[in-house]
Protein backbone atom coordinates (compact mmCIF):
# COMPACT_ATOMS: atom_id res chain seq x y z
CA UNK A 1 0.00 0.00 0.00
CA UNK A 2 3.03 2.70 0.92
CA UNK A 3 4.27 2.18 -2.55
CA UNK A 4 1.32 2.37 -4.47
CA UNK A 5 0.51 5.46 -1.90
CA UNK A 6 4.43 7.09 -3.10
CA UNK A 7 4.39 6.58 -6.29
CA UNK A 8 0.82 8.25 -7.24
CA UNK A 9 2.41 11.45 -5.04
CA UNK A 10 5.31 11.55 -7.54
CA UNK A 11 7.58 9.55 -5.54
CA UNK A 12 9.59 7.21 -7.01
CA UNK A 13 10.08 4.21 -4.92
CA UNK A 14 13.76 2.47 -5.38
CA UNK A 15 13.16 -0.46 -2.89
CA UNK A 16 11.52 -2.35 -0.39
CA UNK A 17 12.51 -4.04 2.76
CA UNK A 18 10.34 -6.56 5.11
CA UNK A 19 13.31 -6.36 7.76
CA UNK A 20 15.58 -4.02 9.95
CA UNK A 21 18.62 -6.06 8.58
CA UNK A 22 17.37 -5.85 4.80
CA UNK A 23 16.19 -2.34 5.39
CA UNK A 24 19.95 -0.93 6.38
CA UNK A 25 21.63 -3.11 3.75
CA UNK A 26 18.83 -1.61 1.04
CA UNK A 27 19.77 1.90 2.36
CA UNK A 28 23.29 1.44 2.16
CA UNK A 29 23.12 0.23 -1.52
CA UNK A 30 20.36 2.35 -2.77
CA UNK A 31 21.20 5.32 -1.28
CA UNK A 32 17.94 6.91 -0.72
CA UNK A 33 16.70 10.62 -0.09
CA UNK A 34 13.87 9.42 2.07
CA UNK A 35 12.61 6.50 3.73
CA UNK A 36 9.06 5.32 4.94
CA UNK A 37 10.01 3.25 8.24
CA UNK A 38 7.37 0.95 10.15
CA UNK A 39 8.10 1.02 13.83
CA UNK A 40 7.82 -2.97 14.63
CA UNK A 41 10.20 -4.53 12.24
CA UNK A 42 10.34 -8.72 12.46
CA UNK A 43 14.13 -8.66 13.48
CA UNK A 44 14.41 -5.03 15.43
CA UNK A 45 12.26 -1.81 15.49
CA UNK A 46 12.35 1.55 13.34
CA UNK A 47 13.84 3.83 16.12
CA UNK A 48 17.28 1.40 16.09
CA UNK A 49 17.47 1.30 11.80
CA UNK A 50 16.76 5.28 12.08
CA UNK A 51 19.86 5.55 14.23
CA UNK A 52 21.64 3.33 11.97
CA UNK A 53 20.73 5.14 8.65
CA UNK A 54 21.34 8.39 10.29
CA UNK A 55 25.19 7.57 10.70
CA UNK A 56 26.11 6.62 7.28
CA UNK A 57 27.55 8.96 5.20
CA UNK A 58 24.37 10.27 3.15
CA UNK A 59 21.64 9.59 5.43
CA UNK A 60 18.48 9.62 4.19
CA UNK A 61 15.65 11.05 5.74
CA UNK A 62 13.07 9.07 7.71
CA UNK A 63 9.42 9.15 8.32
CA UNK A 64 8.06 6.51 11.21
CA UNK A 65 5.29 4.87 10.87
CA UNK A 66 3.25 2.44 13.00
CA UNK A 67 -0.81 1.71 13.67
CA UNK A 68 -0.17 2.36 17.66
CA UNK A 69 0.00 5.93 18.38
CA UNK A 70 3.33 7.75 18.20
CA UNK A 71 4.55 4.13 17.79
CA UNK A 72 5.06 3.62 21.36
CA UNK A 73 7.50 6.32 21.42
CA UNK A 74 5.86 9.02 23.48
CA UNK A 75 8.03 12.03 24.08
CA UNK A 76 11.10 10.00 23.13
CA UNK A 77 10.14 10.34 19.28
CA UNK A 78 11.70 14.17 19.54
CA UNK A 79 14.89 12.87 20.27
CA UNK A 80 14.71 10.07 17.23
CA UNK A 81 16.72 11.19 14.14
CA UNK A 82 13.58 11.54 11.89
CA UNK A 83 11.55 13.89 9.99
CA UNK A 84 8.82 12.62 12.12
CA UNK A 85 6.16 9.90 12.71
CA UNK A 86 2.49 9.53 10.68
CA UNK A 87 -0.11 6.89 12.10
CA UNK A 88 -0.98 4.37 9.27
CA UNK A 89 -4.17 5.70 9.57
CA UNK A 90 -2.88 9.09 8.60
CA UNK A 91 -0.82 7.94 5.91
CA UNK A 92 -1.55 10.45 3.29
CA UNK A 93 0.98 12.02 0.09
CA UNK A 94 0.33 15.13 1.41
CA UNK A 95 0.66 14.03 5.17
CA UNK A 96 4.52 12.72 3.94
CA UNK A 97 5.39 15.85 1.53
CA UNK A 98 4.55 17.65 4.63
CA UNK A 99 7.53 15.71 6.65
CA UNK A 100 9.66 15.36 3.54
CA UNK A 101 9.73 19.04 2.59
Amino acid sequence: MARLLLQSGGYEVVGEAASATEAIARARDLVPELVLLDVLLPDGNGADVARTLADLPNPPGVVLTSSYPQGGFGAQLSTLPVLGFVPKEELTVIRLAELFG
